[in-house]
């Protein structure tokens, strides 16, 4: 059966997270269900981040195998109208070789947490993006955010469900970034690591989001981590401003579309 990987956008916000789950409507099942209307009865598929309730996707990737010989252009044109109208889109799809994995196969994953600081909430992105009321300052945010980086123990910013079987996790990259809008900014936090623990990029953003509102220091930050006690974390943020945004291989399945579609 060929194998293909699919980039996925989509809303998270009608779902309950990326994964099958009874009598919900999950980003995996309404996935599976379009394409058992091109192959019924095919295998179930896999993807690299298994999102939360209202965790949002620009670069989620996920594999099935068919047994038809698809056109990979073909193949999203045909996946796309039966997604419809749901907020899922394929963007890209690549024929990969038999042992390439979603999730196995990925050697890193990035997220993007936005925040809007101001005192209106958002009218056109309510529901992608975390609003807070008050003034954030970035300085010390970034000073927080350096304790983090490296390989520690995340005990302190892991769901207390979190079913990875060790809390040790390397943190590649944790860069934020100020932007201006009406009456307000946007912060950008930027995650990068070969793969996070269930809630650890919310508990992070939450925990330095009161650093930047001054209701931590940067020290605190710190102190939270060494603690190795979930209950020692900050706030954890809502799932609005989180987004899956890119996933890394060795070797990219999607670096070379045009002319694969072309030879194909």
């Amino acid at each position: 059966m060929p194998r293909y990987a699919l980039k996925i956008e989509y809303d998270g916000r009608p779902f309950c997270g990326w994964l099958t789950q009874a009598a919900q409507k999950s980003v995996q099942g309404t996935v599976e269900a379009a394409l058992a209307r091109l192959e019924p009865g095919l295998p179930r598929i896999g993807a690299a981040g298994r999102t939360d309730t209202g965790v949002h996707a620009t670069g989620q990737v996920a594999h099935c195998d068919l047994t038809r010989d698809w056109n990979p252009f073909r193949l999203i044109e045909a996946i796309n109208h039966h997604l419809r109208p749901l907020p899922v889109a394929v963007l890209a799809c690549a024929k990969v070789e038999d042992d390439f994995h979603a999730r196995f196969s990925a050697n890193e994953r990035r997220y993007l947490f936005r925040v809007l600081a101001r005192r209106a909430p958002p009218t056109f992105e309510a529901g992608q993006i975390w609003h807070v009321r008050h003034r954030l300052h970035l300085a010390p945010m970034q000073q927080a955010a350096r304790h983090l980086i490296g390989t520690h123990d995340f005990t302190t910013f892991r769901a207390s469900k979190c079913q990875a079987p060790s809390p040790i996790k390397t943190l590649d990259a944790v860069e934020i970034s100020v932007h201006d809008v009406p009456y307000g900014q946007e912060f950008h936090f930027a995650l990068r690591a070969r793969s996070f623990l269930h809630n650890q990029v919310r508990s992070i953003v939450g925990t330095l989001e009161r650093v930047g509102a001054a209701a931590w220091t940067p020290d605190d930050v710190r102190t939270a981590l060494e603690a190795r006690d979930r209950t020692a974390c900050g706030p954890v943020s809502p799932p609005d401003g989180l987004y899956l945004t890119a996933v890394g291989y060795a070797k990219d399945p999607f670096a070379n579309l045009d002319e694969q579609v072309q030879q194909d």
